[in-house]
């Protein structure tokens, strides 16, 4: 990913937010392979007397209170509304882990590997790999994998909880697209926002009474669509545990 490509998939992310018609997103990358990472032929050019790059990705200062800046991989400091589902085939590695585990969900194909392989050139994880891979996996296996860079196959990364599920090989995508076709088909899409938001927020509160109320003040904005789901069960959908009731929306 050079600086012109992490551009270009800020503002792809971008105009999925705003897209009231878009409910969730697949990031997948052609060719067999997700992502390697940050292009490093672009980080060693251009170098400046300060000995930092002039041609690389944009790297520059977070600020906590912006909720759709760009980060130097692109939508990586992007706090979307909506989930994102990655689909992962052959190498997510480096930077291209940090986009995995920026999305909400990763469905990854038999033969997907990763790993903090960046570790190999002395280039840091500046695109919140640091902090949400031990939120996803735990503090010791995420340092197992940013100490070591060690590769990490497909089952292993089951194990960890690094992907949610393991396909067969090259239908990620496929898969992906199917489980956000799903996500999507949800009646109250606020609703299940709402519950994600949550999740995500509670990171930042210093307590959990803090979290407690902000999963009440996010339910209660919603909560008037719970009466209408409650009729819908009153008259007879989704007995016996269903999911086919639900139509499938238009992604």
């Amino acid at each position: 990913v050079d600086r012109a490509t992490a551009d270009a998939l800020w503002q792809a992310f971008l105009e999925f937010e705003q897209d009231e018609c878009a409910k969730c997103a697949v990031l997948y990358g052609k060719g067999g392979t997700f992502c390697a990472g940050a292009d490093l032929k672009a980080l060693s050019s251009k170098v400046g007397t300060d000995g930092l790059s002039r041609g690389g990705n944009k790297v520059t200062e977070p600020d906590p209170n912006a909720r759709l800046q760009e980060g130097p991989m692109g939508p990586t400091r992007l706090a979307l509304s909506k989930p994102v589902i990655a689909a992962l085939e052959g190498h997510c590695v480096a930077g291209g882990l940090e986009l995995a585990v920026w999305c909400d969900l990763r469905i990854c194909d038999e033969l997907a590997v990763f790993g903090v392989f960046c570790r190999r050139w002395g280039v840091p994880l500046v695109d919140g790999g640091t902090v949400r891979l031990p939120r996803l996996i735990g503090q010791s296996r995420a340092l197992d994998m940013i100490l070591t860079g060690r590769p990490v196959l497909a089952l292993e990364a089951l194990h960890f909880g690094l992907v949610n599920r393991v396909v067969s090989k090259g239908t990620a995508r496929q898969a992906a697209e199917a489980l956000a076709s799903e996500i999507a088909s949800y009646p109250e899409q606020d609703c299940m926002r709402m519950d994600r938001r949550s999740a995500l927020e509670q990171w930042g509160l210093p307590s959990e009474g803090h979290a407690l109320l902000n999963e009440y003040r996010l339910g209660s904005s919603v909560l008037r669509h719970a009466v209408q789901g409650a009729g819908r069960f009153r008259d007879g959908a989704g007995r016996g545990g269903s999911f086919g009731d639900f139509s499938k929306s238009q992604l």
